[in-house]
């Protein structure tokens, strides 16, 4: 009996059958796969190396050294730095009021009116009380003068002599009883007119007219704010205040140069206002209950932006660090063991320092110590440390310093964009 092939065999100019047609199309699979295997170990070049990977950038900030202000920036209130009540010393109907509510008043200016037809008739008879005790007077000295003569010649007794003199005498009293009396009297018809006592911006009336005023009581009519300059109060911890002190004893701090430390203010919205103030004084009792002491000063406030009881932050500049660096933050790392940054040394190698850091001055910190004059830190690129390999060092440019069009030019020799209607 015949066996049969464990394969079977086609001749010659047959059609494969689809069981050799399979393995074919595995075979040249497996020669594909091992073609692409050496195509990736085939070197970029003929013969030549595999490329290495070339330094990543970094942006790095020269230190420079230099004389550099200490700045606080504590919480502060704006005061006027003159408020005035206005109030009715004389007691009456109010009859007019006499200037626009919210509106600039200068000293002296009149406000309100109050009837005056009492006080002016006081004043009158304040006056004629005077003129009657002058009469008085007139009388008793003539007499006094026509006894003089006949005393002496004992034509009168020395009684009625002296009873003379005594009259002239009260006489003289009664003329300047009369007289501090038109005084009082003038003074009082002056109440009647109310007028600002400083120069500043008025508030709206507290009573209106018609309204009896000064009746018992000085009754408050109106507030008067000066407002140019003002007043920022604002307080500050006493061991910073004390710290401060013994740094410029030592010398390790300067003074602010001139007669006041430079306050700047920076408003709700987080704009510095334009105009620089100085400080007056620092109080010098520290509250118990808060440990803080309380600082004064004054700013111009020409145009009347600033409106009292307005919250600022206040910048206030007390004195100066000598040798000192100024950082961007994003440069130091700040943690409790301490501070440190990134230094490139000139062979592109990336190493921790540790400094000493002082206070901060907008987005930068004040650095004291750690840094040499010349040395390059970064800013920016820390993500592409690794493994210690060297790096390139470019000047670093703050992002508001960028040009505008700086992403365009960055990506100027990538492939341009497809289009969405070519997908």
């Amino acid at each position: 009996m015949r066996v049969p092939p464990a394969f079977p065999i086609s001749s010659p100019g047959l059609v494969p059958s689809p069981w050799r047609r399979s393995v074919a199309a595995a075979g040249l699979c497996l020669l594909a796969l091992a073609g692409c295997g050496k195509q990736a170990e085939t070197p970029p070049g003929p013969g030549g190396p595999v490329a290495a990977r070339p330094p990543a950038e970094v942006g790095v900030v020269t230190v420079a050294l230099g004389d550099v202000g200490l700045v606080s920036e504590l919480p502060g209130r704006l005061e006027a730095s003159r408020v005035a009540q206005v109030r009715a010393r004389a007691a009456g109907i109010l009859q007019k009021r006499l200037f626009r509510e919210g509106s600039d008043v200068s000293q002296g200016q009149v406000l309100f009116e109050i009837d005056a037809a009492p006080y002016a008739a006081a004043a009158a008879s304040a006056r004629a009380g005077q003129a009657k005790a002058e009469a008085n007077l007139a009388q008793a000295t003539a007499l006094l003068e026509r006894y003089r003569p006949l005393v002496e010649a004992n034509a009168v007794s020395k009684q009625e002599f002296a009873n003379a003199v005594a009259a002239q005498k009260q006489a003289d009293a009664d003329v300047a009883v009369g007289k501090a009396n038109v005084q009082t009297a003038a003074i009082n018809l002056g109440y009647a007119t109310v007028t600002s006592p400083i120069s500043g911006r008025i508030g709206r009336a507290l009573v209106t007219e018609g309204a009896l005023v000064g009746q018992g009581e000085a009754t408050q009519l109106a507030i008067v704010q000066q407002i140019n300059p003002m007043y920022v109060n604002f307080t500050q911890s006493a061991s910073e205040v004390m710290a401060l002190r013994r740094a410029m004893e030592a010398g390790q701090f300067k003074r602010v140069g001139g007669s006041a430390a430079s306050v700047r203010l920076v408003m709700e919205d987080g704009s510095e206002y334009a105009s620089a103030g100085r400080l007056l004084f620092s109080d010098l009792t520290v509250d118990s209950s808060t440990g803080q002491v309380t600082l004064r000063a004054e700013v111009p406030n020409p145009s009347g932006e600033l409106l009292p009881g307005l919250y600022v932050r206040v910048r206030l500049e007390q004195a100066k660090a000598g040798n000192a660096i100024m950082l961007p933050q994003q440069a130091v790392t700040r943690t409790p063991q301490g501070d440190t940054v990134m230094v490139v040394d000139a062979a592109g190698k990336a190493s921790a320092r540790s400094v000493k850091v002082g206070s901060a001055k907008g987005n930068q910190w004040v650095v004291l110590g750690g840094l040499q004059a010349g040395e390059q830190v970064m800013v920016d690129g820390f993500q592409k440390l690794q493994g210690g390999g060297p790096v390139k060092a470019v000047p670093w440019v703050a992002p508001g310093a960028r040009p505008v069009n700086a992403g365009a030019a960055a990506s100027a020799g990538a492939a341009p964009a497809v289009p969405a209607s070519a997908k």
